[in-house]
């Protein structure tokens, strides 16, 4: 995948870039897997903001990605095209089964149409097969790796992630996360061969501001600009330092460096902390 970059027409323009999308093989989703919805403008079903920052933005159609996929152990699967997703940063995948079911999968990168996948316990180290951590050598790259077993992919699903198995010792393998982070995870969960498609989409410049209203992000006014009836910091005549004790939400709670993380079982189950300096 490259990036194209655009002459410079006007002011938007001139630090714009985008995908040429060289690797999409067909612009129009399946219909039978693809499901309208309603979008929220992050606000929750009683109607009050819990997302600051949302709302607006281009109309969409869900493609159902199918995380899981060990319903179809030992049951190989054709890819048949490679798709855009406006949902994800990365690109998806249409496969068929042997059986005449259709899917989505999240596609690795470098991953060809007419290419054969399938999911088992243990299968052949290929690019898009999918298998249990206990069977994946250290040296590949994985990704949509489950979290706890059968409940489909939950981890390294986004644009040119990839994790790597580094060990297994009893009931769990130790997984390399992309933020550096090793985790314990049950050895029996499944992980996809491959990293995730589309690693360009980091480089990508945004170039204007109607271009994020299109991704439906709204824009983000800090605190100090606004009037003291607007937020704590708001008020004064120019430029002020927030002058509180600590810096404040828009609904007067500490914030900025205020620990407020619960403890969280999941702790136990990491051995080495991304945060830790190497």
């Amino acid at each position: 995948m490259a990036i194209k970059i655009y002459k410079k027409t006007s002011a938007g323009r001139r630090n714009m870039s985008g995908l040429t999308f060289e690797e999409i093989t067909k612009t129009k989703p399946e219909k039978s897997l693809v499901v309208g919805g309603k979008k929220m403008g992050g606000r929750n079903n009683q109607g009050k903001l819990t997302i600051r920052h949302q709302g607006g933005g281009h109309k969409q159609l869900y493609r159902l990605i199918d995380f899981k996929q060990t319903d179809k152990n030992n049951i190989p699967a054709k890819v048949v095209a490679i798709e855009y997703d406006p949902n994800r940063t990365c690109f998806i995948m249409l496969v068929n089964y042997a059986d005449g079911e259709k899917r989505y999968h999240i596609a690795p990168s470098s991953i060809k149409v007419g290419e054969s996948i399938v999911t088992k316990e243990k299968a052949e180290i290929k690019n898009g097969n999918r298998m249990q951590l206990k069977h994946i050598p250290s040296a590949y790259a994985i990704h949509n790796v489950e979290l706890v077993k059968g409940r489909g992919g939950q981890l390294v699903r986004s644009a040119g992630s990839k994790a790597y198995v580094m060990a297994v010792e009893g009931a769990f393998a130790q997984v390399q996360m992309p933020s550096g982070e090793v985790r314990l995870i049950d050895k029996n969960c499944y992980a996809t061969i491959g990293e995730v498609s589309n690693l360009d989409h980091a480089n990508v410049k945004i170039g204007k501001a109607g271009r994020n209203r299109w991704l439906g992000k709204r824009p983000v006014v800090r605190g100090k600009a606004m009037n003291p009836n607007d937020h704590p910091h708001g008020g004064g005549e120019g430029n002020q330092p927030i002058g509180l004790p600590q810096p404040r939400t828009p609904w007067g709670v500490p914030t900025l460096g205020l620990k407020t993380r619960k403890r969280k079982y999941s702790d136990k189950m990491i051995v080495k902390d991304r945060r830790l300096k190497k």
